[in-house]
Formats: C-alpha cells, structure tokens, sequence
C-alpha cells in the first residue's frame, strides 16, 4: 500500500523519486489516497492501456448530480469517455474530418501565430506559459475549429475550468465552475453549427457537420462533444508540454537539438509529460502485477512513471534528446491513443525551434513552480530572460 498525498509541495515539484521508489516495490501498488491500484511499470501500463477488459466507461453509469448536467452532457458523448461499439462509430467519423491533409495544412497558421506572438515578447524577466505557452495552442484550436480568434479569453476560462474536474481533490465550487463552462460553452457551440449549416466554411466544424460513414452523421451532441474535447485534452496539453519542453531544453543546454525537432519532442513528451494518470474501469476479472481486480475497481495507469522506467529505457532520468528508442506512452495507446497527438506533435515541432531561434539566448530567470494540479504535471509560472 502507497500512501502520498499528490498536494504535497514536494512531490508537486518532483514526483519523481516516488514513481521510482514504488516501481521498485512492485508494478502494481494499491494507492491509499485514490483509494485504487496504480500500474508504474512500462510494460504493465502500456498491456493495460490495449486491454479490452478494462475501459473508460463507467460502468452502469446513472444520470448525473443535478448541479452537473451540463457537463455531464458534454462527457457522455466525449470520445475519452467511451467504449466500443460507440466509440469505434465516433472515432470513424471524427477522423473523417480530422484528417492529416486538415492537421498538415495548419503549418502556415500556427507559424504565423507563432512569429507574431514572439514578435509581442518582450526582452526583460516574463512568464512564458500566458505568455506563448498558452497562445499558441488556444489560438490554433481557434482557427481549426473556425471560431473567431478574439473568443481565445472564452476558450481558455471554459477549459481552464473543465478540465479542473479531473484533478485530484475537486469541491463543489470546482464542479459548479465546471458545469457553468460546459453549459457556457456548449450553447456558443450550438448556434454556430447551426451558423455553419448554413454557410459553409473551410474549418473543422464544417467539416464534421459533413463527415458521413455507410449513411450514419454525427449528431449535434457529439459535434460538440467533440469540439470540446480537442479543446480540453489537445489545448491543455499542449500549454503544458510546450512548458515543460522550455524548462528541460534550457536546464539542459540542449537548444541546439532542435535542429531535429522529432526526436526531440518525443524525449520531451517521456522525460516530463504533461498528464501523468490516466484511470480505466475494470470490465472483467483480471490479475495484475499480482493483485486480482474485479468489476467495480478502477485502476490508474501511472504515465509519468511508465516513461521514467530503466526497464524500457537506458538512462531514464538523463534527458536525451538524441534518443532513438523511445516508446513513451504520453498520448496513451489502444482505443484511446490521443486523436489530437499529430496536431500537437506538429505544434511543438514548430513553435519551440522558432522561440529558441528568435530568442537563441533564452534563459530561466526564476525558479520554475510547477502548478498544485495532478493528474496533470504542468508549470505555473516559468520565468524566462531573452538576454
């Protein structure tokens, strides 16, 4: 039995040494303030997330509090939130607009977006992450979706608040936040399909109001299950992976490795990932690293430590940007692998070799804190210089 409360300071900043010292005991370990098994190793996180005994889905899920019906109504048409056969049918039709020509032909924005918010920076101490680190990906999902790019304040306050409902030790004010962006949110989403059916444009919603497999179309629900999950999961992530690669490559002195951005990107994504749990529901019983769980149970599949494993990497702790063998598990895997993972590789590729271009001396002037927000492992504040 593990017991460590994810709000200590400590284990915020670096938690790390815990990851090794619980993998060191076993690859499974019942977690006393989850109160559920948690999976550290590589192997046994990355089984798990390709077996079909265990899912998203909650099991014999009810109807929700009243005081979160709206973003329940949002989660239940999510493509994280389930299981095949619905799944199989959503995932189909979104990548039928969510193609690699649409994500591909994002280059030229997410350039532009880039060189002018560096263009906006300014020399002396700043914060990047609302800074750049925030910007970018808001910004991109807006242009993606079609939405105009002055609602970026509206896109970050409603995810902001949403995605708070997946951290550890969430209240009532939490949820009533939640539910508020949701419902927010979701009546926004509403009138502008309905503007898109009507006048048609080169954008992501109009493309799922099209997406058509064997006669069967996306409904209004799941369009905005679906826009609003590229908005938490792939913006959210991305702000927090662009923080976290800044901090690594600076400490490190390792600017210069991008010049080969891929190789780089994906160290970054298993040396500091930006979601570091990632839970599924037991469907059918099933032993694991030594423990028997059953239906009902709910597991959380350890990826920040799954990443750090001297089992599946040699040097685990050093940040090698020039590593070849790399298969982290930071965009998941199976049925949920992150359907926005080329969008956010194709971002990072972009945006940090043109801030370590334009800004070739970048240096942290502060500590870096990272934010009191697990699941998630992302940067509150990070400090930079230019010069």
């Amino acid at each position: 039995m593990l017991i460590q409360s994810p709000h200590d300071p400590a284990f915020v900043q670096d938690p790390y040494p815990f990851y090794d010292r619980a993998r060191d005991e076993g690859p499974v370990h019942y977690w006393q303030d989850y109160g559920m098994h948690a999976a550290f190793d590589h192997a046994t996180v990355h089984a798990l997330l390709r077996d079909k005994q265990l899912g998203r889905a909650v099991p014999g899920r009810g109807a929700a509090a009243p005081h979160l019906a709206d973003f329940d109504a949002v989660e239940r048409y999510s493509l994280l939130e389930l299981e095949p056969p619905e799944h199989t049918r959503l995932r189909r039709l979104v990548l039928h607009a969510f193609t690699s020509r649409r994500i591909a032909g994002l280059e030229g924005d997410i350039r532009d977006i880039c060189a002018e918010l560096i263009a906006g920076l300014p020399e002396g101490p700043f914060d990047l992450i609302p800074t750049y680190c925030q910007l970018v990906p808001v910004r991109v999902i807006a242009r993606l979706l079609g939405v105009p790019e002055e609602m970026g304040p509206d896109l970050l306050r409603w995810s902001a608040a949403m995605v708070a409902m997946y951290q550890a030790g969430r209240d009532r004010a939490i949820e009533d936040a939640a539910n508020a962006a949701a419902g927010e949110f979701s009546a926004f989403l509403r009138g502008y399909i309905e503007e898109r059916r009507g006048d048609p444009r080169d954008d992501l919603i109009t493309e799922l109001i099209a997406a058509e497999d064997g006669g069967e179309t996306l409904s209004r629900e799941e369009m905005i299950g679906t826009c609003v999950l590229l908005l938490n999961a792939g913006h959210e992530a991305t702000v927090h992976s662009l923080g976290n690669a800044v901090k690594a490559l600076v400490e490190h002195g390792a600017q210069e490795a991008l010049a080969h951005p891929e190789r780089c990107i994906e160290e970054v994504l298993r040396y500091d990932p930006p979601l570091h749990m990632f839970t599924r529901h037991v469907y059918e019983p099933i032993d694991v690293g030594g423990h028997s769980l059953g239906p009902g149970d709910e597991i959380a599949l350890m990826l920040g430590a799954a990443g750090r494993d001297p089992a599946a990497f040699d040097r685990p702790d050093r940040f090698d940007p020039a590593r070849v063998k790399n298969p982290h598990v930071a965009f998941g895997g199976g049925l949920h692998f992150c359907v926005g993972a080329p969008l956010a590789r194709l971002e990072m590729q972009i945006a940090l070799p043109m801030l370590f271009d334009a800004m070739p001396d970048l240096r942290i002037a502060e500590t870096p804190e990272y934010a009191d927000s697990y699941h998630f492992h992302k940067l509150d504040r990070l400090i930079v210089s230019a010069t």
